[in-house]
C-alpha cells in the first residue's frame, strides 16, 4: 500500500475532503488514486461579508463535518494533511477561534492561504484532471467569496493569477437579495462584476482551453446536461459554449431558489446562490469566448499534489 494523504479545503460554502493514495509507477510522475472526495454544507461565509465574522453555527457545523471526516482519515490510515481556508476565512477578524477548533480536532494547524496561491492551487488541480486543447488555458474557480482566475499553460506553468473578490454568496448577500432578485438587484451586480474584470490583470483573450471548477461551474455542467440527480462522471469533462453558458445564467437568474432546487441536480444548499454563482461565470465566459469545460478536479487536486510534490503536508497524530 503506498502513501495515503489528504486535502481538506474550507471554502466559503463547503467544506470538502479528498483522500488519495500515491502509486509510484516504475518510471514518470507519481499517480494519485482516489479514494474519497466528501463534501458538506456548512456555510462558513455566511453573513461574513456584512459582519466580517464567522458566525457561530457556521463553525459548529464546520467542526461537526471535520469530526466526521477524521473517521476516514483514521479508515484510511492517512499519513499526511494539508488543510487550507480560503476567502470566508480571510475576511473573518474571528477565524483563530475556528483554526483553533480544527487544530483540537485534526492535531494539524490549519493554513489561511492568500488568493494568488488559492489560484495556483486551483490551476495544478483543473490542469491535472482536464482535457487540454492547446494553449494558453484558463482555470476559472467560482467561490462563494472570490473568483479565482489563472493563465498559463498545459504544463502546469502559470503566467498570470487574480482572484477577484466576487463569489456567489457574496454577490447573493450583498446584491441579489430578492427571491427572485429584481431586474436592478441582477443589472448592479452584472455592472460591479464587470468593473472588476475591466481592472483584472489576467489576460481573457486568445484562451484555447478555458476550465471552469467548483461547486457553480459543476451545478451549471449538470442542469445543462439536463440531469434529474448529480452525476459525478457526467459532469466532469463536459461542455458548455458560451451561448449556453449565457441562457442558463439568465434562466437561474429570474427563479426562486425553491426552483432551482427543484431542478433536480442541484443541492438545496446549493441552489441558494447559484443564480448569483452563474452570473460571475457568465460575465467571464463572454469575454472568454470559447467553450466552458467541467471539470471536477479542483483545488483538492492541487492540494494533494502539494503535499506530495512539495511537501507541504503535515503529519497526522498516530
Amino acid at each position: 500500500m503506498g502513501e495515503r494523504v489528504a486535502a481538506l479545503d474550507a471554502g466559503t460554502n463547503t467544506l470538502r475532503l479528498y483522500i488519495a493514495e500515491v502509486e509510484e509507477p516504475a518510471s514518470g510522475r507519481p499517480v494519485l488514486r482516489e479514494l474519497e472526495r466528501e463534501l458538506r454544507f456548512v456555510g462558513l461565509g455566511h453573513g461574513v461579508d456584512a459582519t466580517g465574522l464567522l458566525n457561530e453555527a457556521s463553525i459548529a457545523r464546520a467542526w461537526a463535518a471535520i469530526e466526521e471526516y477524521l473517521q476516514l482519515l483514521r479508515r484510511h490510515r492517512c499519513s499526511r494533511a494539508r488543510f487550507v481556508a480560503t476567502s470566508a476565512s480571510r475576511d473573518a477578524a474571528n477565524r483563530d477561534e475556528f483554526f483553533d477548533g480544527v487544530r483540537d480536532r485534526l492535531g494539524i494547524q490549519p493554513e489561511l492561504i492568500s488568493g494568488d496561491e488559492e489560484a495556483g492551487l486551483s490551476f495544478a488541480g483543473a490542469v491535472s484532471g482536464a482535457r487540454l486543447d492547446g494553449d494558453p488555458v484558463l482555470v476559472m474557480d467560482s467561490g462563494g467569496g472570490s473568483t479565482e482566475l489563472v493563465r498559463g499553460d498545459s504544463s502546469g506553468r502559470v503566467e498570470q493569477a487574480q482572484s477577484i473578490e466576487m463569489g456567489s454568496r457574496r454577490i447573493r448577500e450583498r446584491y441579489l437579495i430578492g427571491d427572485p432578485p429584481s431586474a436592478a438587484q441582477v443589472a448592479a451586480a452584472r455592472e460591479e462584476m464587470n468593473r472588476q474584470l475591466d481592472r483584472c490583470s489576467v489576460d481573457l483573450t486568445g484562451i484555447r482551453t478555458f476550465i471552469g471548477v467548483a461547486g457553480t461551474a459543476t451545478s451549471m455542467g449538470a442542469v445543462n446536461l439536463g440531469l434529474t440527480e448529480y452525476d459525478r462522471n457526467r459532469v466532469h469533462g463536459s461542455l458548455m459554449s458560451p451561448l449556453e453558458v449565457v441562457h442558463l445564467a439568465d434562466r437561474l437568474l429570474v427563479m426562486t431558489v425553491a426552483e432551482v432546487a427543484a431542478l433536480g441536480p442541484v443541492a438545496p444548499e446549493r441552489a441558494t446562490v447559484l443564480g448569483a454563482g452563474s452570473l460571475v461565470i457568465a460575465e467571464v465566459t463572454r469575454r472568454v469566448g470559447v467553450d466552458l469545460q467541467v471539470s471536477e478536479a479542483d483545488i483538492l487536486d492541487g492540494i494533494a499534489w502539494s503535499i506530495v510534490g512539495a511537501g507541504k503536508g503535515q503529519p497526522l497524530p498516530g
